[in-house]
């Protein structure tokens, strides 16, 4: 067998045996419940920018947009930028090495900060960037975003913003259906169901009302999208379980 095939083979067959394995799995859930309040995500950055990601997430992150090419990703919840940044970046990368010369990122959000808008806009990498402003279930911020994505190739979807069940499912009801075959609508911060001792200081979402909840909720009622536990296994330190959804009609 081809050596290149063999150790694709390799990697397939050891993250099977990861996703099995029990004493593996107790030990990355333990450290997820432990890195939660001591703020761990809020500790790294892309090319400047904070991101409030796990390392891991990242790694995968950069690995869809490499695997999708995709001309344009929709990105709910900016922040300090560092994801726009690393999509921006990542897009940057895959056009020098023969992908789309104008693929773009845009991002939404209910606020943008004047000071994060100052550092996103004067980086290098926002000339790939968009950023609206409004609710990302506001009838005229999905109206844009759907008339930006109408002539698109393939198009991924990440969703990040507000972690409450019920906007989870109107963001997945908006803009999962934008994600082309074969690409992925990635859901963020489906861990908040699996870490009931975790508190979320007044914030409108917990244990039984989170993006997992909205995302089971949505899938119930399509066939178009199933998850790719393969990431999920992969990873095993993740903010995201369940939330690697794959369309594949």
């Amino acid at each position: 067998m081809n050596k290149t095939l063999l150790f694709d083979r390799e990697v397939e067959e050891r993250i099977q045996e990861n996703g099995s394995n029990a004493e593996l799995g107790e030990a990355a859930s333990k450290f997820l419940n432990l890195s939660v309040a001591p703020q761990y995500s809020y500790n790294f950055s892309f090319l400047g920018r904070p991101i409030i990601q796990y390392p891991q997430d990242m790694v995968a992150v950069q690995e869809l947009i490499w695997k999708v090419q995709p001309d344009i990703i929709i990105e709910t919840g900016i922040a300090h930028g560092g994801s726009l940044i690393m999509s921006a970046a990542m897009l940057e990368l895959n056009a020098a090495c023969g992908g789309n010369p104008d693929a773009e990122v845009l991002g939404i959000d209910i606020e943008i900060r004047p000071h994060n808008r100052v550092e996103i806009e004067n980086h290098p990498m926002f000339k790939r960037i968009t950023m609206l402003e409004g609710s990302s279930i506001d009838p005229e911020v999905v109206s844009c975003v759907h008339e930006k994505t109408k002539d698109k190739r393939s198009v991924l979807v990440f969703l990040d913003s507000m972690h409450s069940h019920e906007h989870v499912l109107e963001e997945l009801k908006a803009y999962a259906p934008l994600t082309t075959i074969g690409s992925y609508c990635v859901v963020f911060d489906t861990i908040i169901e699996d870490l009931p001792d975790v508190p979320y200081h007044g914030r409108p979402w917990g244990v039984g009302n989170n993006a997992k909840t909205a995302l089971h909720a949505w899938l119930a009622e399509t066939d178009d999208f199933e998850i790719d536990k393969s990431i999920e296994n992969k990873l095993l330190i993740t903010v995201c379980p369940d939330g690697f959804l794959k369309r594949v009609k």
